[in-house]
């Protein structure tokens, strides 16, 4: 004979059970976000005399112009400041492009099957 306890200690058991399975599968999704804020882009312009790095967020992390940079002029020197910072936000792009399709891939392959199911 079954008691109350016995139907809500069932329970209890496949609640965590569904969590834990839950979990299992949500971790790839949180490690993807966390190699996603990692990822920083890099370019360069100039004949490498100007390097930008920009963050997933597009924010521009690092700029280092060499002093022989300075030779190029003002404005050829802003022309190759937004160079290598456009290259980098490519590279960053391409990047998480990649991280995305390899990340997310597994579980569209599982919505793909549950709905031939």
């Amino acid at each position: 004979m079954t008691t109350p306890d016995d139907g809500a200690s069932f329970l209890d058991a496949e609640m965590s059970r569904f969590l834990a399975q839950f979990e299992a599968e949500i971790r790839p999704l949180e490690e993807l976000q966390e190699r996603v804020q990692a990822v920083r882009g890099r370019g360069e312009a100039a004949d490498g005399l100007v390097r930008a790095e920009v963050l997933a967020s597009g924010a521009l992390a690092g700029l280092r112009i060499d002093p022989r940079a300075m030779r190029l002029g003002a404005d050829a020197l802003a022309e190759a400041v937004l160079a290598a910072a456009s290259e980098a936000t490519a590279d960053l792009t391409a990047q998480m492009a990649g991280m995305m399709t390899d990340g997310l891939t597994p579980f569209a392959e599982e919505a793909r099957r549950l709905n031939e199911d």
